[in-house]
């Protein structure tokens, strides 16, 4: 206030207007522990106010927001260039000028509103008025040192840091599982329950495959792991059911693979609707990441398992892949689901399912059909299915007395796992009990506010371990190892797989597990001119196997109705009902496309099936009779017209043999017929014609 001169800057114009006191601090750590600097910043509304302004505006919505290039848009600073813009401000004050910018972008749009609007510019010290040339060259230059100073100080922190990652000594927070030792080295963490839960976790997902079913084993069986919680600005450990992110999150980790990475997800600056915004870019590998050292610590597992296990989950990725192959095993029925490639176009074939339950599997290649063209390739599952089955039951036979053998030790180690972590945990919970008690213990017994609180804890922990112990107790006992007679038949079972394999008990997921295991893909092709399919197995090792087979009729072709019995059905519908026409087939002994036995519906569907007519009575020519017809008609037996028949002097039609016969009312009124019929009604005698016996005498006469 000595120096007159930054007085004289300010004039009545100014002091109409409002003043606005600007604040920022760059981060919320800043804003939590700096306290210093905002009673430094809000101290400028008293300094305002000695300037001789009655209405002072603190702007401090920008606490803990940087103002660095590509950072959040600062709300309280767009605000400011508003309120200037409007020619509500007389002056703006900040207790530094890097308070308000640090990009010459900002820095160059407030300086050139604040000189448009006769608006000063002050910090702690002194006034800036922008109409005066040493002043707009003074702000110029602490603008720019405000920028280039950031810049410097960034640039200081980074090097020191990727020099120490470099070294691989820039710990800081460690995943669960590790810890620092005193000279700053990651070890193991030295909780053997900590140990013991992160090995489980890899163990189960290398028998099961899946992020999500390894997540489902931890819930069901009800174990906890270990999991890095904030609390006070720390991070402390505690024990819970694991998330399904935090399941996949380890598995990712090359942490655990005794790998020290750094800068696997660098930030960028890119340009998004106009304004310069910071992000991380995606996951890089881990060899691709700033800083990358193999075998820095002890490890959980080995890098190469390591690197199967991303394989895995990669290929696990079915929400992000159309390719079928990139899937979890699954429940379907197609054995082959993802491991055929077709011959022709090089692409995957896929699986559709059909039939009326939808289990009908059916191989396809996708070939032009999405561009309006035709699929490549295209065939039965089902059959497809037991050829390649037989090549697997061939290759792996002979080591089925192993695994029969494997199998057996795996079922003597019944819920081990589960057992060991539920020990480990109770040996937890009887040490902190232990612990709750002693500081129980120690307390003064007169200080009831503090003995009733630690009583309590006590009495907590001492519940929570007589229920682990009952959990303990609910498994039963260990199982004893299998005796002989298991362990013979179980063998047994290894020398006849192909009986394990076709057994309806054995599931299509552990069917597909194994081809996988073995399968890395199989080669179709099909020649056209005898409809043979071509197979090459390439087996993971490097050996190939190749077969042809024909190739499987659809449905509609396999079980198609014989033409010759659609002809029959065209021929006999317009006149006889669909009983009579399945009496006639099977009497042919005619079989439907299934080879089951015709019946009066079965019928009914082919004729729908190909929109064939119906029998209706008045549609039939009433002058063509049946016999059953025509021996009512005329009042004789159908021996009697039989014999007619048979002696060619009643002429008849028959469509197919076993179908009825048909007479005309025409023939059956006129001669012979009708002579021979009278003749026979009178006499009771049939006299055919030129029948001699006619004229014979008889003997008693």
């Amino acid at each position: 206030m000595n120096n007159p001169e930054p007085l004289q800057k300010i004039s009545s114009d100014h002091l109409a207007r409002k003043a606005i006191v600007y604040l920022r601090q760059s981060s919320l750590q800043q804003v939590r522990h700096n306290t210093e600097s905002q009673r430094l910043q809000y101290a400028l509304v008293d300094r305002a106010k000695a300037l001789g302004f009655h209405r002072v505006e603190v702007i401090d919505c920008d606490l803990g927001m940087s103002a660095a290039a590509g950072a959040e848009q600062r709300e309280g600073f767009r605000k400011l260039l508003a309120d200037v813009a409007l020619g509500q401000v007389g002056i703006v004050l900040s207790r530094e000028l890097s308070r308000l910018s640090r990009t010459d972008r900002d820095w160059c749009h407030l300086t050139e509103l604040c000189q448009l609007f006769n608006t000063l510019i002050g910090d702690a010290d002194n006034l800036y008025d922008l109409d005066l040339l040493d002043d707009q060259l003074v702000l110029g230059i602490k603008g720019t040192l405000s920028v280039v100073e950031l810049k410097v100080l960034k640039l200081r922190l980074l090097q020191g840091m990727e020099a120490k990652a470099k070294r691989g000594e820039l710990v800081r927070v460690l995943a669960p599982g590790y810890v620092c030792d005193p000279a700053g080295k990651i070890v193991k963490d030295p909780n053997l329950r900590v140990q013991e839960a992160i090995e489980l976790l890899f163990r189960k997902f290398q028998a099961l495959g899946s992020i999500r079913q390894t997540y489902r084993w931890f819930h069901d069986e009800r174990v906890e792991l270990p999991v890095n919680k904030p609390k006070g600005g720390r991070f402390q450990l505690i024990w819970k059911l694991p998330a399904q992110t935090f399941i996949g999150a380890v598995l990712h980790n090359p942490l655990y693979a005794g790998a020290y990475v750094y800068g696997r997800r660098p930030v960028e600056v890119v340009f998004k609707d106009g304004q310069a915004v910071k992000r991380q870019g995606a996951m890089r590998a881990p060899e691709e990441a700033a800083v990358f050292i193999r075998d820095h610590h002890e490890s959980y597992l080995s890098w190469s398992q390591y690197e199967r296990n991303q394989q895995i989950m990669q290929t696990n990725g079915g929400n992000f892949s159309r390719d079928e192959s990139a899937t979890a095993v699954r429940a379907g029925q197609g054995l082959l689901t993802g491991l055929l490639r077709c011959g022709r176009c090089g692409r995957k074939l896929h699986i559709r399912y059909w039939g009326k339950r939808g289990t009908a599997a059916r191989y396809l290649c996708d070939g032009e059909f999405a561009s309006g063209g035709h699929y490549c390739l295209g065939f039965g599952g089902a059959t497809v299915d037991r050829r390649v089955s037989e090549e697997i039951l061939q290759a792996i036979s002979p080591l089925g007395v192993e695994a029969s053998v494997a199998a057996a030790a795996r079922l003597n180690d019944t819920d081990h796992d589960r057992r060991a972590a539920l020990k480990r945990q109770l040996q937890q919970l009887d040490y902190e009990a232990q612990q709750a008690f002693e500081q129980y213990n120690h307390v003064d017994p007169a200080n009831r506010l503090v003995a009733e609180v630690l009583e309590q804890r006590w009495e907590g922990k001492l519940r929570a371990l007589e229920a682990l112990k009952g959990e303990l107790d609910g498994l039963g006992e260990v199982a004893p190892p299998l005796g002989e007679t298991e362990q013979a038949a179980m063998r047994g079972l290894g020398e006849h797989f192909s009986m394990v394999w076709n057994d309806s008990a054995c599931s299509m997921v552990l069917k597909k597990q194994i081809a996988r295991t073995l399968i890395h893909e199989i080669i179709v092709d099909l020649e056209e001119a005898s409809q043979q399919l071509h197979f090459v197995i390439h087996w993971h090792g490097g050996c190939h196997t190749a077969f042809d087979m024909p190739k499987p009729l659809s449905g509609a072709v396999a079980h198609k109705t014989a033409l010759e019995d659609v002809e029959l059905v065209r021929t006999m519908a317009p006149r006889y009902g669909d009983d009579e026409i399945a009496r006639v087939l099977s009497k042919l002994g005619r079989r439907t496309g299934k080879g089951k036995r015709w019946t009066q519906s079965r019928v009914a569907y082919v004729r729908r099936k190909y929109d064939l007519p119906k029998a209706e009575p008045t549609r039939q020519d009433p002058d063509i009779l049946t016999l059953s017809q025509a021996t009512k008609y005329c009042g004789v037996s159908d021996t009697t017209l039989k014999r007619l028949i048979d002696e060619h002097i009643l002429a008849c039609d028959q469509v197919v043999p076993y179908a009825p016969l048909e007479i005309n009312r025409g023939d059956l009124d006129s001669e012979p017929v009708a002579g021979i019929l009278k003749r026979l009604k009178a006499t009771g005698k049939l006299f055919l014609a030129g029948d001699t016996s006619a004229n014979q005498m008889g003997l008693f006469d």
